[in-house]
C-alpha cells in the first residue's frame, strides 16, 4: 500500500533550479534508502542521486556540484534541489525507495529544461 508522490516538476530555462518533492505514505521511512532516477526519451534511465539510511549522498557525474539530495525523515520526504539547469537535464524525474525486498516507486515529474 506504500505511495511516493512527487511534485516540483515544470518548465524553466537554462541556468534555472527547480526543487522536487517526494512524499511517501506510511511509516519506517527512515529505514529506506531514497533515490532519484530520470529518463529522457529514446534513452536509458540513469539514477541521479542517492541518499542512505545515515544520509550519505551519491550522485551521477553529470549531476554532481549542481543537484543535492537530502530527506527529512519526520515528513517521510525527499528532495532534489537541481541548479544551473541544462538543456539535456530535460527528463522525467522519478522517486525510488528501496528496503530489504521492498522496492517501490512514483509516477514521475516531468521537467523540460528550454534551450
Amino acid at each position: 500500500q506504500v505511495q511516493l508522490v512527487e511534485s516540483g516538476g515544470g518548465l524553466v530555462q537554462t541556468g534555472g533550479s527547480l526543487r522536487l518533492s517526494c512524499a511517501k505514505s506510511g511509516a519506517l521511512f527512515s529505514r529506506y534508502t531514497m533515490a532519484w532516477y530520470r529518463q529522457a526519451p529514446g534513452k536509458q534511465r540513469d539514477m541521479v542521486a542517492l541518499i542512505n539510511t545515515g544520509g550519505i549522498e551519491n550522485y551521477a557525474d553529470s549531476v554532481k556540484g549542481r543537484f543535492t539530495i537530502s530527506r527529512d525523515n519526520a515528513k517521510g520526504t525527499v528532495y532534489l534541489q537541481m541548479n544551473s539547469l541544462k538543456p539535456e537535464d530535460t527528463a522525467v524525474y522519478v522517486c525510488n525507495a528501496r528496503w530489504l525486498d521492498r522496492d517501490y516507486w512514483g509516477q514521475g515529474t516531468q521537467v523540460t529544461v528550454s534551450s
